[in-house]
């Protein structure tokens, strides 16, 4: 007996709703970085755009030190597949999802892990004065009691502490470095490396390239930029203080001393100027 034409449509109905409540997606956007750029405070503004619902977790980790538990345990981090289908059906509305997780940017195989798992994922990345990145890095590390180490004394151990880690991370895909995650207050700061390892897998206007100090200047106008970006509908400016700092450091900190300043100005000047020519912007970091 041939089924009649409504009841298959209505089997055809049922099992797509089946299948697409089980099923959960994978990110439209990634906040791949840096560190103590003010990840943590647009990812929090994001999350509170209606058309955009957060992962699990702000930091997944999972293209850096989370990756051999597989594709299916990324999925477990986001929505369900349903709840953009009544978005887009029923509410006739975009609906995205993202993660941010900052050691990205800085991690020599994430770019090509995600190069093959979201390939059409947007990227933001907000970049710090690699000056004052160091420094709130290193006050991060103490706070939470990583670091033992005077700021200097640290800066002068950083080579020695993480050359090895390096090689170690790039020969072997499943090593997980301590030093490499905590101790690269230098390093993290040469962002030229970093973006051009980006920019090798994904083309240029994938990449949203925010200055930090832009953000934190005029954190409304960053964030409609960035709404844009990912093509939800912008907002209603907010006031002052809808725009409270996330993940600041209670731990006080000492004011770094010039000659220290003025030495890690003259060390990031070359490789601020390759980031300038790399991205056709001056960030007027030689201050």
């Amino acid at each position: 007996m041939i089924k009649p034409v409504k009841d298959a449509a209505q089997s055809s109905v049922s099992f797509y709703r089946t299948i697409t409540s089980s099923i959960r997606l994978l990110p439209d956007f990634i906040i791949i970085g840096a560190q103590r750029g003010g990840t943590t405070s647009l990812y929090a503004y994001l999350s509170q755009h209606p058309q955009i619902a957060p992962a699990v977790t702000k930091e997944v980790h999972f293209f850096d030190n989370n990756f051999e538990k597989g594709i299916g345990w990324y999925r477990t981090q986001f929505p369900f597949l349903i709840e953009k289908s009544i978005a887009k059906n029923i509410g006739k509305q975009n609906f995205i999802t993202g993660e941010a997780s900052p050691y990205y940017l800085f991690h020599p195989h994430v770019p090509e892990r995600v190069a093959k798992v979201v390939p059409g994922a947007k990227l933001i990345v907000l970049l710090r004065n690699p000056v004052d990145r160091a420094y709130s890095h290193y006050y991060h590390e103490v706070e939470l009691g990583h670091e033992k180490l005077s700021f200097e004394e640290a800066l002068a151990q950083e080579e020695a502490r993480t050359h090895e880690e390096c090689a170690r991370i790039v020969a072997d895909q499943h090593y997980r470095s301590y030093n490499h995650q905590h101790y690269t207050y230098l390093s993290r700061g040469i962002y030229a490396n970093q973006v051009q390892r980006w920019l090798n897998l994904f083309p240029r206007e994938q990449l949203l390239v925010i200055k930090s100090e832009d953000f934190y200047a005029d954190p409304d106008g960053i964030f409609q930029q960035t709404l844009a970006f990912l093509d939800v509908r912008t907002i209603g400016q907010k006031p002052s203080q809808w725009y409270k700092q996330h993940n600041h450091s209670t731990y006080k900190q000492a004011k770094m001393e010039p000659r220290i300043r003025k030495r890690l100005i003259a060390y990031f000047e070359p490789h601020n100027n390759r980031l300038y020519k790399l991205l056709g912007r001056d960030f007027g970091w030689e201050q």
